[in-house]
């Protein structure tokens, strides 16, 4: 792994708990990190209620990158592994699913999208 991979592992991981945080802040209970399924990979899996929350991290240098990476998440991929997920994971089958992005930038809040996307999946391709 090159020494830039290795920086924005370091970033993305430092990131990640960053969010953590921010979310057990605000009442949810972190269920599952950085999973990984054949069909793509879950950031946080978060439950709060009887929401089942499935967050995608993005964490860029500055706000107008960032902006351009919430934009470009692929929903279907995601939901996708969020399906794979809840069939490892049955217990949570009956909660409501809800799909959030939390946004970080140096020396700004977070941003809390939540429903970023629908459950369904719509993907035509």
């Amino acid at each position: 792994m090159t020494q830039r991979r290795q920086k924005a592992e370091r970033f993305g991981r430092k990131s990640e708990r960053v969010a953590e945080i921010f979310l057990r802040l605000k009442g949810y209970r972190i269920l599952a990190r950085r999973v990984k399924t054949p069909l793509g990979e879950l950031d946080l899996v978060a439950k709060r209620g009887k929401s089942l929350v499935f967050m995608e991290v993005k964490a860029r240098r500055g706000p107008g990158a960032l902006m351009m990476a919430i934009e470009q998440i692929k929903p279907h991929r995601y939901r996708r592994a969020a399906q794979y997920w809840l069939a490892k994971n049955e217990q949570y089958a009956s909660h409501q699913q809800q799909f959030d992005v939390i946004g970080l930038a140096p020396w700004r809040w977070p941003v809390h999208i939540q429903n970023a996307f629908v459950a369904e999946d719509s993907y035509e391709g």
